[in-house]
């Protein structure tokens, strides 16, 4: 996924292309009219080029080659004296001779990270999940205060002035139904006016996949 401050989404990138490939545009055009530099089009250019539009997707920054990388002999010697000894890398990176940034990289990287993420005999990672989609599904209500045009306490302050005006408070609020699948973690939202018993019933029964499923949660 892009960055949320880069200039060039996969599909601008096409946007990008068709109008030098398509439309005729001359790569100093199309730079300009994206704001990059010209070699930017040519680098996209490239891609297309050779790869069509599966070239324009995002790839991954992971390197293909980690020639410094711990040996999978080292990952599994660190996460064998985890479950055995059950200690954290400030203790373990000594006793197995390794940094204990790169014990507990290892554990992350496991999910071995938090003990108390762990089942205590077996420190094996408890994780609670349905084994099919639409099985359980999360209901939570949540309830919004709705902010009054000309801002709220950031953009007027919290002073004397502010606090005796009665008028300044919410003028009303908005309640974020969601239901959440335990298997997935899909989400779906609806936002309505209360959270009266018939509108959490219309909302369960148009989220997907909820139709035939149990459902669980609390209003808050």
């Amino acid at each position: 996924m892009a960055h949320r401050r880069a200039k060039l989404t996969p599909y601008g990138r096409m946007v990008l292309v068709e109008r030098v490939v398509i439309e005729g545009w001359s790569v100093g055009e199309a730079a300009k009219a994206a704001s990059v530099s010209p070699a930017t089009v040519y680098k996209w250019l490239c891609r297309f080029r050779n790869e069509g539009l599966d070239g324009l997707e995002d790839r991954s920054s992971a390197p293909k080659r980690r020639p410094r990388a711990l040996p999978s002999s080292e990952v599994r010697r660190i996460l064998k004296a985890r479950r055995r000894l059950k200690l954290g890398p400030h203790r373990l990176g000594p006793m197995l001779g390794h940094p204990r940034s790169t014990v507990y990289g290892v554990l992350r990287r496991a999910g071995l990270s938090r003990l108390a993420h762990l089942d205590r005999p077996t420190a094996t990672p408890v994780r609670y999940e349905r084994e099919r989609p639409g099985e359980l599904v999360h209901v939570d209500v949540k309830k919004l205060g709705k902010i009054r045009s000309g801002g709220g306490w950031k953009f007027r302050g919290r002073n004397s002035e502010t606090r005796r005006d009665r008028s300044f408070g919410p003028v009303g609020y908005d309640y974020l139904h969601a239901a959440i699948d335990d298997h997935s973690r899909y989400a779906y939202v609806e936002v309505h006016a209360d959270e009266r018993g018939p509108t959490c019933a219309r909302f369960l029964d148009r989220a997907p996949h909820t139709s035939r499923s149990s459902a669980s949660g609390s209003s808050a």
